[in-house]
């Protein structure tokens, strides 16, 4: 593999460790550390392909590893550090909801992997996710953790309470509600400054207070899914309107 290559695929081992670790830490019942380990895989992941890109280092093999780190790190590890947190308690029904989500999260990343593979498909469609994306949906899935770090966990540990995300968020993972990608978000030039200062802001407000920029990052995201849904729907709207043209002058011949 050329260094170009393996760049990207070490950013994808350590999201990997990342996540391995967060389990690790829900065993030794070190909560907080659990969830920032999640966090840490959901950064090194969000890296991983953009630098890969940068550096045109893509690969199948990379992809397959990306698939396969997404899965232990925002199925299989948040489900687990869940059970340990809330679930143990709720028997085999618990057992259950924790083995759903981490299947429908595998469901969600084989189906994505199959998307990619439609060559047929809009330009368009790349701007949108089919379902929540997999690091999008630990965190919100780990929300009743993130919460109860600030609130206290009398209510928020509650088995009922960790059922509904669980039931929920793999639900979401499953579902064709489209959300956004924000993978070719390009910023102008002239708003590059603006955008550094309000990235470096928000760095020191994760330092300084990380759950609650955590919780309004992830209520964040929560918000946009309708605006998605409906960005999406105009320009699904628009492609049929251009099909419709396309049909409507097959019949006429060229004067």
């Amino acid at each position: 593999l050329s260094v170009n290559r393996m760049i990207p695929n070490i950013l994808t081992l350590l999201a990997l460790a990342s996540g391995l670790t967060g389990m690790r830490f829900a065993f030794q019942e070190r909560w907080e550390l659990a969830v920032m380990a999640i966090g840490v895989a959901a950064v090194f992941d969000a890296l991983d392909g953009r630098i890969a890109r940068l550096l045109k280092g893509a690969s199948k093999f990379g992809a397959e590893l990306d698939s396969l780190s997404d899965f232990v790190c925002f199925g299989v590890a948040p489900a687990m550090i869940l059970y340990l947190w809330a679930m143990q308690d709720a028997g085999r029904a618990g057992w259950l909801l924790v083995m759903l989500f981490a299947m429908c999260c595998g469901l969600r990343l084989a189906r994505f992997n199959v998307a990619l593979e439609d060559e047929n498909a809009p330009a368009w469609r790349s701007n949108f996710f089919t379902g929540v994306p997999a690091p999008a949906g630990a965190g919100l899935v780990l929300l009743p953790m993130v919460l109860a770090f600030q609130l206290g966990d009398e209510v928020l540990r509650s088995p009922w309470v960790v059922s509904v995300f669980l039931f929920c968020v793999g639900g979401l993972f499953v579902s064709s509600i489209p959300t956004f990608s924000f993978k070719k978000m390009v910023v102008p030039r002239r708003r590059l400054l603006a955008m550094m200062l309000t990235v470096a802001m928000v760095i020191a407000f994760i330092a300084s207070l990380p759950w609650l920029s955590l919780s309004l990052i992830l209520g964040s995201y929560l918000v946009s899914v309708p605006f998605s849904i409906r960005a999406y729907r105009r320009f699904e709207a628009g492609e049929a309107v251009e099909d419709d043209i396309d049909e409507d002058f097959e019949d006429y011949e060229p004067v």
